[in-house]
């Protein structure tokens, strides 16, 4: 049979994004169908909201949510006419995958439905149509190379660049070498920012690429009659896909085989946040079906793979739209905002001073060449040029540890959200516990056995008795959608299937007849456990090979009225759920099931408590049959109306038992959970579970204090009664570490999703205000909710999750953190991914912190020197006439080198003690650069340093015969004055900022431990000395090699003034500031050592000194 046209798109390389299903179809001429219905959506460019990279260089297959989205407010038609060719719009409206049958989309991909492709068939497909790969969205090269030039301080640069060089020629009169070079330098500074930026962008494509090989996608298909589990980008048109809950659909399908249940979410592609129902036949002409699988089960027929696929199409329809900042880049924009702000403000400042009175009384003081040049020193004085290679630096450093550490993030900037979190809501099975569950308890009505000892009492009593018992190890391994595969020489036995299901098979394979009792019955209609649900049903009939001579088949009892062909109707579940449709209940003595009253059903649920308080997930297991005349023989079994007969027919069970499955605590969670509440932050439960059950994996954990104390809905104020807590006392209990100073009565609350929903607004300001939260019995849209109330409270939400479930949450959160054995649906709605343990959590906490400290280190370094102690020479040039006592290049050389080596050790330094026992920083407060941090940089590092530098030099011109009254308001004439003497006075003042910045890296280096603490020693930090070393020897080398004092208007200067400057460096460190304790007059404090600062900051971190350190 000939086989499908090749697309010559196909042929391109591509990254294989998020895919639809029942899609689109290959152009054949002998096969078009076209539609022409118009389709409504318009297509936007959607990225995480922390995430600012283009997805195709940093988000792999497993990550990417979708770089468009398609949206319901506009139509194709209009998007097309204004970004892309109508041709697009076309190919379209003309696919007919979805409206032709099964059999005719297996005829035309020439493929046997039992079988599947050959190996010979798939190679030469693979041949033809090439890799299931997307192309990547245009990279926008120009766009990206503007930004890296002109992007942050770079337009101000190369301003200053290009002024530089007309200063030089035509204005220069005669030209100056020196001006040639500082233009020249300038220029090299502009280039070498670009390379980091470009470098950053790179690097952290790589990172995330990374991650597809940690990650692999695979997917079982159907080839030569065998399930064999392929890569995704393997995949060709024709393969016969098996498709799951939880999984994303790889590439466009037509569905061939369906479960009833079977829904796909399309919100991706549509904004719909409700699932649609999977089905063989055409729903409606919308084309654009589900993109994750989020229940049931089927199998898919590939009909278009790569840029053929319905997404790739719309790909060639989407143009770039802007993407939000993230908190870093925020910060960082608001940086160069301030200091872009004052540089031309200073700038404008002088042009006025010169033009208005120095150009008038001093004409000859300054001309137009050196009031532009003063402009360029300015600028050259303001901008921290080190910033952009630290940043860089720092993000490298922190993607390397936390990638040793297994923890993948989509955007590095991340990082820094989560060191933001002040409410961390986890998921409890597969997060907190292991997902390893084990039936521990079994229960027939009130009787408890375990299932050593249930085993033992169906084989030792009497058929009227046993009969009763074993019906609950039978429905157990009927309704059950996990599978047992027995050892062979490769493998030993195993179970396939989630974790509940995996558990409950294993008990009921420890029963000899289970395995019989299942193979005798099979399933005609089945419905998965969902978390909407709470229950799995399945509706079974006797194998006709039965042989009705063996007696009745488990779980058939001798009282049951079961003919031929009726049906036994067995579901599991939620006792909750379940028990208002029981009527009776299996009595564990024998003979007909007991009529469920109060009593009885007080009694089961004493049981259900009894161990849910001890940590067990308790579900309750039930059956009745059903005559064969309820259900229509000529219903179609995959029709909405037999699904809904099914749910009518979910009444009047029978209570077989119940079971409680215990799934252990992670080994590592109660430390984990100790360190983060020591961090301040409220970590919350947020599950499906029962209540009890909760309350007490919390318990464990130690997310719950006192489990024998916590409030329920109930102890809520109700309407009429006064609102217990403000919002800003809530918020200051947000952000307290110590739960000594929690109110007793606001300390714990579980609360349900049903009581979630009556919850009054008065009430939920109460509800939030606790510091231990366990939400159960949650629906992935209360979840949802319950992350949005908390940042509505101004917190910043981490949540966690590995299941379906918890996707519309992880994508809502300010930090969406997934388990790396989670579900795809899952990590493609986070943020960042555990690969391993739950702990790592902790790592990224702290990384995510020290991220944001260390970047304020690196501009509390960059500023004094490089920023304030070069704008002051020029100032009091300007001001008081007195000569520029640091030369441009000078300017130059601290910002781009000098300093710049010292300032990237920073981004080595390790967490300091203390940093996961300090509350979260409040990004409302809390700034990058804050006034804080400028009033420490300018008015005391600053200060010092300038003050110093300025003593060394005139005290230099003073040994050299050239008084400070001689130069002072001199504005040009100052005598005495030699050129050279000037340049050497340059060289005093340089070197004294170079060695006193040494005393400025030890102050800032730590911001509350001491120096003793964390002493800068190879082991600690093997960067920050090597780097003041080398930054001085940087200096000596411009200095004192003959060839740059030419060029550079550089100096050599005596040896002795090297040492003063130690001793200045050391006083940094040694200095008088004003100290105010709170609950004291104001008072000056003689504080010897910034290490006593530091000290009363740690002793007193609510006062006002402490308010005022950066």
């Amino acid at each position: 049979m000939r086989e499908p046209q090749s697309d010559p798109e196909a042929q391109r390389p591509r990254i294989l994004p998020t895919r639809t299903i029942t899609l689109e179809v290959t152009e054949q001429p002998r096969h078009t169908h076209a539609s022409g219905e118009g389709v409504g959506f318009r297509l936007t460019r959607t990225l995480s909201r922390h995430d600012t990279i283009p997805p195709s260089s940093r988000l792999p297959i497993e990550y990417r949510t979708l770089s468009l989205q398609v949206d319901q407010h506009a139509t194709i038609d209009k998007t097309a006419d204004a970004k892309a060719p109508k041709g697009a719009v076309k190919e379209l409206s003309a696919l007919d995958w979805h409206k032709i049958s099964v059999d005719e989309a297996l005829r035309r991909l020439a493929v046997a439905p039992k079988t599947g492709l050959d190996p010979a068939q798939a190679q030469r497909r693979t041949q033809t149509y090439g890799k299931n790969q997307i192309s990547p969205p245009p990279s926008r090269t120009l766009r990206k190379v503007f930004g890296w030039f002109f992007g942050g301080f770079g337009s101000l640069l190369l301003i200053a660049g290009i002024v530089s060089f007309i200063c030089w020629k035509p204005l220069g009169n005669p030209p100056l070498t020196s001006t040639l070079s500082l233009a020249v330098v300038l220029i090299i500074v502009v280039v070498l920012q670009a390379i980091f930026n470009a470098w950053q962008d790179f690097s952290t494509s790589r990172v995330m690429a990374s991650i597809k090989g940690m990650l692999p996608a695979a997917v079982l298909v159907l080839r030569d009659g065998v399930q064999t589990n392929i890569p995704a980008v393997d995949l060709v048109p024709g393969d016969l896909v098996y498709i799951v809950m939880g999984q994303k659909v790889p590439a466009d399908l037509k569905l061939v085989e369906v479960t009833n249940d079977l829904k796909f979410d399309r919100s991706v592609l549509t904004g719909e946040s409700e699932p649609i129902a999977g089905r063989i036949d055409k729903t409606d002409d919308n084309i654009l079906e589900g993109t994750l699988c989020v229940n049931g089960s089927g199998m898919g027929l590939v009909i278009q793979i790569g840029d053929n696929t319905v997404f790739g199409r719309i790909a060639k329809l989407s143009s770039e739209a802007p993407t939000e900042l993230t908190t870093m880049q925020r910060e960082i924009l608001r940086f160069i905002i301030i200091v872009g702000s004052l540089a031309i403000l200073v700038a404008i400042f002088i042009v006025i001073v010169w033009s208005a009175w120095l150009r008038v009384k001093f004409p000859d003081f300054i001309n137009v060449p050196t009031m532009l040049l003063d402009v360029v020193s300015v600028l050259v004085a303001f901008i921290p040029e080190g910033l952009p290679i630290s940043v860089t630096i720092s993000l490298a450093k922190v993607a390397h540890t936390l990638s040793k550490h297994k923890v993948l993030c989509k955007s590095l900037s991340i990082v820094e959200t989560l060191g933001s979190v002040n409410v961390l809501c986890s998921d409890k099975t597969g997060t907190l516990t292991q997902n390893k569950m084990h039936v521990e308890d079994a229960a027939v009505f009130d009787a408890s056995f375990s299932p050593k000892s249930l085993r033992e009492q169906i084989e030792s009593t009497p058929s009227t008795v046993s009969e009763n018992l074993r019906q609950l190890p039978a429905i157990s391994c009927i309704c059950n959608a996990a599978t047992f595969h027995a050892a062979t020489p490769e493998k030993e036995e195993h179970v396939i299937g989630d974790a509940t299901d995996s558990a409950i098979m294993l008990f009921a394979h420890s029963f000899p007849f289970a395995n019989a009792t299942r193979s005798r019955w099979q399933h005609i209609h089945k419905m998965n456990f969902n978390s909407k649900t709470k229950y799995m049903l399945t509706l079974s009939k006797l194998m006709p090979t039965t042989d009705a001579s063996e007696g009745l088949v488990a779980p058939l009892a001798s009282w049951d009225s079961y003919q031929e062909e009726d049906l036994l109707l067995c579901v599991k579940g939620a006792p909750e759920v379940l028990m208002p449709r029981c009527t009776r209940v299996i009595n564990p003595a024998g003979g007909e099931p007991l009529s469920l009253s109060f009593t009885v059903k007080q009694r089961i649920i004493a049981t259900q408590e009894k161990w849910a308080a001890q940590g067990r997930r308790v579900l309750v297991i039930a059956r009745r049959v059903v005559p064969h005349n309820l259900i229509p023989k000529d219903m179609d079994r995959q029709s909405d109306e037999f699904e809904a007969l099914i749910e009518e027919l979910n009444s009047h069970l029978i209570i077989v038992g119940l079971v409680g499955l215990i799934d252990p605590l992670k080994p590592d969670i109660a430390e984990t959970v100790r360190i983060c509440r020591g961090a301040g932050i409220r970590f919350f439960v947020v599950t499906g579970d029962h209540p009890a059950t909760s309350v007490a994996i919390a318990g464990q954990a130690g997310i719950i204090s006192n489990p024998a104390t916590v409030h329920h809905f109930s102890d809520l104020p109700s309407a009429d009664e006064d609102k217990a807590p403000v919002p800003e006392e809530t918020e200051k209990r947000a952000s307290e570490s110590d739960r000594s100073s929690i109110p007793g009565d606001l300390q714990s609350i579980v609360i349900t999703g049903a009581e979630l929903d009556k919850v009054t607004p008065a009430q939920m300001d109460v509800l939030y205000a606790y510091q231990e939260i366990v939400f159960a019995r949650t629906t992935p849209e209360q979840k949802l909710r319950i992350v949005q109330a908390l940042q509505a409270r101004d917190s910043i939400v981490a949540m966690t999750g590995d299941g379906v479930n918890d996707a519309p949450s992880l994508r809502a959160a300010d930090c969406g953190i997934a388990m790396g054995s989670g579900s795809d649906v899952a990590r493609e709605a986070a943020d960042m991914v555990l690969l391993e343990d739950f702990s790592a959590i902790v790592v990224a906490l702290e990384y995510g912190r020290l991220v944001f400290d260390n970047l304020k280190k690196t501009i509390l370094y960059l500023l004094p020197a490089g920023s304030f102690s070069e704008l002051m020479p020029l100032l009091l040039n300007v001001l008081i006439g007195v000569p520029q006592m640091l030369s441009n290049i000078q300017m130059i050389i601290i910002c781009i080198i000098t300093d710049v080596l010292p300032a990237l050790s920073m981004c080595f330094e390790p967490p300091e003690s203390g940093l996961l026992s300090r509350p979260p920083r409040n990004t409302k407060t809390e700034r990058l650069a804050d006034w804080r941090l400028l009033l420490h940089a300018y008015w005391f590092l600053g200060a010092i340093e300038t003050i110093c530098a300025f003593s060394m030099s005139f005290w230099f011109l003073q040994r050299r015969g050239v008084p400070f009254s001689s130069l002072a308001l001199g504005f040009g004439n100052w005598p005495g004055l030699t050129n050279d003497l000037l340049l050497e006075a340059q060289g005093v003042y340089f070197f004294t900022l170079v060695i006193m910045q040494w005393g400025n890296l030890l102050a800032t280096r730590l911001r509350k431990s001491s120096i003793v603490q964390q002493p800068p020693s190879w082991h600690i930090n093997r960067c920050a000395i090597p780097a003041a070393i080398l930054a001085l020897s940087f200096g000596i080398f411009f200095s004192y090699v003959p060839a740059f004092n030419d060029v550079l208007e550089t100096h050599p200067i005596p040896v002795e003034y090297f040492f003063l400057p130690m001793a200045f460096g050391l006083g940094l460190l040694m200095s008088v500031s004003p100290v105010v304790l709170s609950g004291q007059d104001l008072t000056l404090l003689p504080s010897r050592l910034d290490e006593v600062r530091k000290l009363l900051v740690r002793q007193n971190p609510t006062g006002i000194l402490a308010k005022m350190a950066w």
